[in-house]
């Protein structure tokens, strides 16, 4: 850090950079913009990561993002509660809901599985689909993991373990380019991949 700031200044230049994708020029610009700024505007802000840090949790159900003990989504009576769509991330239900296609619910995984990176069933929400599905009303689990191979095999796990229950289990139809990750996929593609959605054998 340079010598020319104040310790408060360096720190938040600092503080900056440890973010994704900013580097220490932006850091410093950043900075410099929130040293600049009026101070009900810096503190709107930190309001915002506070809040951010404080008030979001896990959604009981369905285990998005959620500020209440039940999302949005699982609380909407519009939605077709016997349809699960399940992601791996919370940015995946954001990427499909942009579609203006799901009526379903979604069940968040977590992540995939990936035995190398000390990443098992156990560290996902994987238990709790199983229970959810096993509890009744669910005709269909459709499987939005990434196509990619972490994705596809815990896709395939997750069948598996729902195999005997009776539920139909499908999975996005190949639209979306083979090693590619929903968050990235357009709009277009998505829908298309909805729409086309085939069961898993």
């Amino acid at each position: 850090m340079s010598s020319a700031y104040t310790e408060s200044l360096n720190k938040l230049i600092e503080e900056f950079g440890r973010l994704p994708g900013v580097g220490p020029k932006t850091a410093e610009r950043l900075a410099f913009y929130i040293l600049k700024a009026r101070p009900e505007e810096a503190m709107k802000l930190a309001d915002a990561i506070r809040d951010v840090k404080h008030k979001i949790k896990r959604c009981q159900i369905c285990y998005n993002l959620s500020e209440q003990e039940t999302c949005q989504i699982c609380s909407d009576p519009r939605r077709d509660q016997s349809l699960i769509c399940v992601v791996e991330q919370p940015k995946d239900v954001i990427s499909l809901e942009k579609t203006g296609t799901c009526k379903w619910v979604y069940h968040v995984l977590g992540g995939h599985i990936a035995p190398l990176d000390g990443i098992e069933p156990d560290d996902l929400t994987i238990k709790e689909l199983v229970e959810r599905v096993r509890a009744g009303n669910i005709k269909e689990l459709v499987m939005a993991t990434n196509p990619n191979l972490a994705g596809d095999g815990t896709s395939l796990y997750i069948s598996s373990l729902l195999r005997t229950t009776g539920v139909k289990i499908t999975r996005l139809a190949r639209g979306l380019p083979s090693g590619s990750t929903i968050e990235y996929a357009s709009g277009k593609i998505l829908t298309d991949a909805i729409m086309g959605r085939q069961e898993i054998q």
